[in-house]
């Protein structure tokens, strides 16, 4: 990144610095809650349109497969400054994308079938034998989480300059950012982890786990996306 500090104080040439992860975490946050929307569909055995959850999935699963593909192969994305951010927010939005890209064109191509499984529970047999080769990966995704979170904590990652509103208030304490966003990858990664085993069994507290880990993570992505298009707006306005 290249940066100056003078007397006004920080100074970015952001033509080096491009930063979109304020719509990555907002679709992912919209993904991660209606995965466990659909799963909740599933098990309560609840009436089921494929095609509306194939045109979320799609739409969501376009916007982070296109952004985590370009922020992943362009290294490093900004110049300079943050290499890893490529990895930390570029890879996992490439594989959510992927995994919900996936699902959106089996919704579309096979949802009819699955929507007249039946019970709930012939509906999350027939899921879990579509699902169970995948689950491999997300199973290695969580242990990528993970390995982010404790980063995010050993170098903590994630500390906002002085410059940027509200999140910016703590930046001579990085170690809080550090460990909030640390604390949603582990909720990511449990849950991935989880997700095999959730498949397997089909109902106890893997499964309820599963549900509770990322909608936790879901609701704190989706707020927080948003909650970034005003402080870096704020961060580029304070540092032209």
């Amino acid at each position: 990144m290249n940066t100056m500090t003078t007397a006004a104080g920080l100074k970015i040439d952001w033509t080096q610095m491009p930063t979109y992860n304020t719509v990555m975490a907002l679709a992912g946050g919209a993904g991660l809650l209606l995965v466990v929307a659909l799963g909740w569909y599933l098990v309560k055995g609840k009436p089921v349109v494929p095609e509306a959850w194939a045109l979320a999935y799609g739409a969501l699963g376009f916007v982070l497969l296109v952004t985590g593909t370009h922020m992943t192969l362009t290294w490093p994305l900004a110049g300079q400054g943050f290499p890893f951010d490529n990895i930390i927010f570029g890879e996992p939005c490439l594989i959510f994308g992927v995994l919900l890209s996936a699902a959106a064109m089996l919704l579309w191509k096979r949802g009819a079938a699955l929507a007249e499984a039946g019970t709930g529970e012939d509906r999350l047999l027939a899921v879990s034998r579509l699902a169970a080769p995948i689950s491999v990966f997300v199973f290695g995704a969580g242990l990528a989480c993970l390995g982010i979170a404790a980063a995010g904590w050993k170098y903590t990652l994630f500390a906002a300059p002085e410059e940027e509103p509200i999140s910016g208030e703590f930046a001579d304490h990085p170690w809080v950012e550090a460990s909030f966003m640390s604390s949603l990858y582990v909720l990511l990664g449990v849950g991935a982890l989880l997700f095999p085993l959730a498949l397997r069994r089909r109902a106890g507290w893997s499964l309820a786990a599963v549900g509770v880990c990322w909608t936790l993570a879901g609701l704190a992505f989706l707020a927080f996306g948003g909650l970034n298009y005003f402080t870096h707006i704020g961060l580029i306005v304070n540092t032209m």
